[in-house]
């Protein structure tokens, strides 16, 4: 706690004012991580509403972005372990908002004949597992922008789903 104040510029006595515990700076770090991207997911779904293609390609792009921009706050979704079972209910349900919008988004394309895969819900969560993992690894000193790292995820994630890649290197 000494550390996380020192760097916020804070006494530590004025952290725990503002969060009651080190669980409660950690909640406020992953709501405000899953907040962030529920909004652009979200907002990236509405742009296109009636093409799943384009919805799909815009949330996985608006996912990845995210995870590359915010690498640091994405890491933090493997402190959820951390959480009490509450919080971690409370936690789970705001992640739950991603996963839903995604998988809408990949049943209407089934619907349409747009994407060709036997299970939506599991492919949306396979999906996600491998933008989430992006918050894990990435580092802006790499070889890929994130918008670079986003359009080639967009074309493996239109590949899982049985539409054919972007391709436009």
């Amino acid at each position: 706690m000494r550390q996380i104040a020192r760097r916020v510029g804070m006494t530590v006595p004025a952290l725990y004012y503002h969060h009651e515990n080190k669980e409660g700076l950690l909640v406020a770090l992953l709501e405000l991580g899953t907040g962030e991207v529920a909004w652009r997911v979200r907002s990236a779904a509405d742009e296109h509403p009636d093409s799943p293609r384009e919805q799909f390609v815009s949330v996985i792009e608006a996912i990845v972005l995210h995870m590359a921009y915010r690498f640091r706050l994405a890491a933090l979704d493997s402190e959820m372990r951390y959480l009490s079972p509450s919080n971690r209910r409370r936690y789970g349900a705001r992640r739950k908002d991603v996963e839903n919008v995604l998988t809408a988004v990949i049943e209407s394309g089934v619907d349409k004949g747009v994407f060709t895969l036997a299970d939506p819900v599991e492919t949306s969560r396979a999906l996600l597992g491998m933008c989430q993992a992006v918050g894990r690894w990435y580092h802006p000193d790499g070889p890929l922008s994130p918008e670079e790292l986003a359009e080639r995820y967009v074309d493996i994630a239109l590949m899982t789903v049985g539409a054919h890649p972007r391709l436009q290197r």
